[in-house]
Order: C-alpha cells, then structure tokens, then sequence
C-alpha cells in the first residue's frame, strides 16, 4: 500500500530580523578574516528598533570600522528609511566585542577543535543540489521576493518576509507540492488584492514549476492581513536563531550550534559544512539516495571522537564499507577541514541568507580576494570514493 505523508519546511528573506543578525556577524568575520586569515571570531548580533549590537570574542591583528560595515550591510540589505522599519544611516550601533579566552585559545592553536559538540550533514537525490525539496523550494521563493524588490518588479515590497512549502512524499518521494505560504512587508499603500495577484504570479508561479503543484494546491498570501510594520521594528533579531532555515529545513538532525559570526576553527561550522560535503559525495557517488552524517569532537582535540554514516537503508553497498571508504578519503581533523575547503577567506556573507547548502559553488572577489564560495557543496570526491568503496 502506498506510503503518503506531508513534510513542510520554511525560509526566511534577508531581512527577516534574524537574517539581519546573520548577515551582520558573517559581515564582521568576513572583514576581519579578509585582513588577518587566523583571525578568531565569535560575533553575535542583536538588531531592534534604532539599535544594532555586535558583542561576542574576536582575537585578531586586523582593523576594521565595524560601525560603518554595520551600517553598510544593512544598507545592502535594502533598510534605507525608518518608515520600513529600520534604518542604517540614522540606527545606534554599539560594539560591545571583546577577546578569545586564552584557556580555548591554547587547545585550538594546537589544531584541535574550538568547542565540543556533533554536527550533521545531509544529502538526499530529492533535487538536482541534492537537497530536500521542501527547503529548496522554499528558499527560492524568499530569494524571488528579494530579487523582484530589488529590480523594481514589485517595488512595493519590503525586505522583509517568509515562505513556506508543503510537500506530498509517496513512499519516501516527493511528488507534488501541497500548501504554499507567503508572508511579505509591504508598502502601507498598495492594496491587498494587488499583492496577492503580483506575489501569486512573479513569485509562487515563477518558482514552483506546474507539473509540481498538487491540482488544488492551496496558497496562502499574507493570511493575517497587512504586513507594513517588519524587519527589526517588528521584532528583535538575534544570531543564531534560524539554524533549520540555514540547513535542511527539518528534514535531516541538527546538532544545535549556529553558523554565522564564527570563524572555521568553530566547529559548530566548518564541521558542519564537512559533513555536507561528505553526505553530498556520498550521494552523488551513488553509494546511497539519501544520507546523514553525523561527526562529533571534544574541544582541544583535533581527531573527531565520532563518525557516522547513516543511509536510512537506500545505500547499493555496505554501510560500512562506505564509512571505511570516508574515513580513508575524507581528513576531518579541524585542521584537514579547513584546508580541504579553504575556510580561512571572507566566504561567509553569502551563506547568511536563503541557506547554507543545496547552493551552486562559484569563484568571486569578496573583500578584495579571490575566493571560491561554498567549497563544501563541491562533488569532487566521488570517483575516490568509489574506488575506496571497490578496494575493501
């Protein structure tokens, strides 16, 4: 009998609140990484109405005027005015961040990881980035939000904003869309019928393709109403607080720790974004349909404690000949990671808005550096897996 089962994930635009936060502490540490690659960084972020605060522990020889980079990266963000709610020329900004303990510093200069903890990674042959469907579309959809506000399409959009998409899984396939949900800060003037029929044709119809949209798909557009009060004045924002959004949408396990404002020797991060790229390899390799990664570390020390290779019974050869054949390709040492990946350039803007994974990796110039964005979304281990997988 057939399997049917709804799964539903969310994102959230650039200037959701929270995205604000994100943006700013990745801001931070992208600046500082730029001038002092060895720079440590824990940057957290509070945004409310008129105030933005970057508090946190930064050890680095670099020197940046924070002040102006906050102010710059809510600008570019699109909160140029107190009438949307935010505004980054007129808002205070209080820097309250101070140094690196040295008792965490002496166990990470060694190599060993900065912190405790486990970390997930998720692969799944749902999509063509081997992402969940829900979250994918999802993030298209707060991505179409802010790109048709931002070239004018639908000028009366505001940055702030939410989707939200209901997926029909049969037997563990996702074959149809069911709900979409859009919440979207408006201009006080433009009518409600106006943004249902605009964000209903240049967003949810751009982006969800016909033959995924269930027969009597239901679409819900700013279901309370009006939306003209967002962003930081609406509600506080904080760093860190939308790691589902930042990751598989739910589908998959989180370890808990956030990504943005901290700098690769955190594993809370560059573990986590290893574990994509091991999850990710293994999927494109065909070793498996889907596939979660679990690794785990104690703080000083650099080997993880723990490696897990879980393929939810969709993999074509023994589990563990796939986890031998990771443990054989993969250096997931701290230190491993980051050279393997190349964390220690000003990469990290771009991961704080519409996800950290399921993105397509580019070369660019950040900072006034030549970079190579999303590193870990890469396939580039998979013929080695493979012949690691045949040698056992």
């Amino acid at each position: 009998m057939l399997h049917r089962h709804l799964f539903t994930s969310e994102s959230v635009t650039e200037g959701h609140p929270d995205k604000v936060a994100d943006q700013i502490s990745d801001a931070v540490l992208d600046a500082l990484i730029a001038e002092d690659p060895k720079s440590r960084v824990a940057c957290e972020t509070m945004v409310t109405t008129g105030l933005a605060t970057i508090f946190g522990e930064v050890t680095t020889h670099a020197w940046v005027d924070l002040r102006t980079l906050v102010r710059d990266t809510i600008k570019d963000i699109g909160y140029t005015e107190a009438g949307i709610g935010f505004d980054a020329d007129s808002c205070a900004v209080l820097n309250a961040l101070g140094t690196q303990s040295h008792d965490i510093a002496q166990g990470v200069d060694t190599g060993g990881a900065g912190d405790q903890g486990m970390m997930f990674g998720y692969a799944c042959d749902e999509s063509e980035e081997l992402m969940p469907l829900p979250i994918l579309l999802a993030h298209k959809l707060t991505h179409a939000l802010a790109e048709r506000r931002k070239d004018g399409t639908l000028a009366w959009l505001r940055p702030d904003g939410k989707s939200q998409v209901t997926v029909v899984y049969e037997d563990g396939r996702p074959v149809e869309v069911d709900t979409v949900v859009i919440s979207t800060q408006h201009a006080e003037s433009v009518k409600n019928k106006a943004i249902h029929e605009a964000v209903k044709h240049d967003i949810i119809d751009a982006v969800i393709p016909p033959e995924l949209r269930a027969r009597r798909m239901k679409v819900h557009i700013n279901p309370t109403g009006r939306f003209v009060v967002g962003g930081p004045q609406g509600d506080a924002g904080l760093t860190g607080r939308k790691i589902i959004v930042d990751t598989y949408g739910g589908m998959g396990r989180h370890g808990g720790g956030a990504f943005s404002g901290k700098d690769p020797s955190k594993v809370d991060r560059s573990a986590a974004y290893a574990a994509r790229w091991v999850a990710k390899n293994i999927v494109a390799a065909k070793l498996a349909t889907r596939c979660e990664v679990q690794l785990a570390y104690a703080i000083g020390v650099a080997k993880p404690v723990s490696v897990m290779v879980d393929t939810f019974g969709t993999a074509t050869v023994p589990e563990t000949s796939i986890m031998r054949a990771v443990e054989s390709v993969f250096d997931l040492t701290p230190r491993g990671i980051i050279e393997a990946l190349d964390l220690r350039k000003p990469i990290y803007g771009p991961t704080a808005a519409y996800g950290h994974f399921g993105r397509t990796p580019v070369k660019a110039v950040r900072n006034g550096k030549k970079v190579a964005l999303f590193n870990w979304e890469r396939t580039d281990k998979v013929a080695e897996l493979r012949r690691a997988v045949r040698a056992r």
